[in-house]
């Protein structure tokens, strides 16, 4: 750029060449010499004016500083009652989940007393107020509640979070207990097929005269799989004269379990057997008179009537073993 300088003085006229760059420059320089300036003003001007009070600029100050103020304290207003209805919803939902946890609890068998000690200390009763006694009336929630109600709140919230959390804990525990104790009981059945000779009193297939019959027998033919009715520890597993070849489960509690009349054992006493596992196959050894699978449960060495047990299983209805007594005897 050139600028064309003229005067009288002058003898010609002077010629300045400008350079583009020249110019950006100097226009930068003065925009921030400006904002210096504005802002030299504004603070030893305006702010000085609004603490001093002089008549008319410190009312246009305060009028800025009042609508900033306002617009401000509408944010906060809004996004504490957005705070406050979300707050609202968490207590809702954590209500329903109190409910739903004294129905679980009730449910896994637990006790009022398995919970002593869970509650919080709770905050200080004033002088003169009845300690432990009855409370209640409608919930009437805060229409415009503060910073400090909110955070009390939501450290109730909190609070009360942990506690259903530790109530789920002890129950899920409690409910794994009773799922561990009932996969130990002897409710599945060992073979998959009806229920030949009962538990009771019979007509003994060898002697033709009355005996007692201590377990229930499943015919099938050999070879045919037979399954762990519960988890448990092969106690033993052997030929015997009248059993035959037998597998005895140890369930613990002193619940024990005997397959006998096996073709082929399939275990060794100390192995761990899951329910359901296949521990031999039908056969006729012992005293026997067909293929068949002779099935006891004994507590501490009585025997027990299997179909209490089996009753529970989805493969052996309890139809099938109330007929069980009817049907032909098979063998001992």
């Amino acid at each position: 750029m050139q600028i064309i300088v003229t005067h009288s003085r002058f003898a010609r006229n002077r010629v300045l060449d400008l350079p583009v760059w020249k110019l950006l420059l100097a226009a930068s320089f003065i925009a921030a010499l400006l904002l210096v300036l504005s802002g030299a003003i504004y603070h030893f001007v305006f702010l000085k004016a609004a603490r001093e009070g002089w008549p008319v600029v410190s009312q246009v100050v305060k009028l800025v500083v009042r609508d900033e103020i306002a617009q401000r304290d509408r944010f906060m207003r809004e996004n504490l009652d957005a705070m406050a209805s979300k707050v609202g919803e968490m207590q809702a939902k954590l209500l329903k989940l109190e409910t739903m946890g004294e129905r679980v609890s009730g449910l896994a068998g637990l006790k009022p007393e398995d919970f002593r000690g869970l509650d919080r200390p709770a905050a200080p009763v004033p002088a003169g107020a009845a300690v432990g006694g009855g409370r209640g009336g409608p919930y009437v929630p805060i229409e415009s509640p503060s910073l400090v109600q909110l955070n009390q709140a939501i450290a109730a919230l909190d609070e009360g979070a942990d506690r259903h959390g530790d109530v789920f804990t002890l129950v899920e525990s409690r409910l794994l207990e009773t799922r561990l104790r009932a996969l130990m009981v002897p409710s599945s059945a060992p073979v998959d097929g009806p229920v030949g000779s009962g538990f009771g009193f019979r007509t003994d297939p060898f002697t033709g005269r009355g005996a007692l019959h201590t377990g229930l027998d499943f015919p099938a033919e050999n070879g045919t799989a037979i399954l762990a009715a519960a988890g448990g520890v092969v106690l033993s597993a052997e030929t015997h004269p009248a059993y035959g070849r037998t597998v005895e489960l140890d369930h613990g509690n002193g619940l024990v379990t005997r397959y006998a009349h096996a073709a082929r054992l399939l275990v060794a006493p100390g192995d761990l057997i899951r329910r359901g596992q296949k521990i031999a196959e039908v056969g006729s050894t012992g005293r026997s008179t067909g293929p068949h699978l002779h099935f006891e449960v004994l507590v501490d060495g009585a025997p027990q009537d299997p179909a209490k047990f089996l009753a529970q299983a989805s493969r052996l209805p309890a139809g099938n073993v109330a007929r069980a007594a009817n049907r032909a005897p098979e063998a001992r």
